[in-house]
């Protein structure tokens, strides 16, 4: 699988609210339309607070001033 360096198709600022176990988001999220749909993938937000989809290449972020607790 090769690394998708481009610029983003979408970035989505998520809460620590939102974030799921680990620091953990899934992609395709809730939000997005049912024919962009891909496997699920887990990304990790814990280390840097962002990550980027391999399928799709939306980025997820932490918005600005949140954090995740125990991380």
């Amino acid at each position: 699988m090769s690394t998708n360096t481009q610029t983003p198709k979408a970035v989505v600022e998520v809460t620590a609210a939102e974030v799921q176990g680990p620091g953990v988001v899934f992609c395709p999220n809730p939000k997005q339309a049912l024919w962009s749909n891909h496997p699920r993938v887990y990304i990790d937000l814990a280390k840097s607070g962002e990550g980027r989809c391999p399928y799709c290449g939306t980025v997820y972020k932490l918005k600005e001033g949140e954090h995740l607790h125990g991380y």
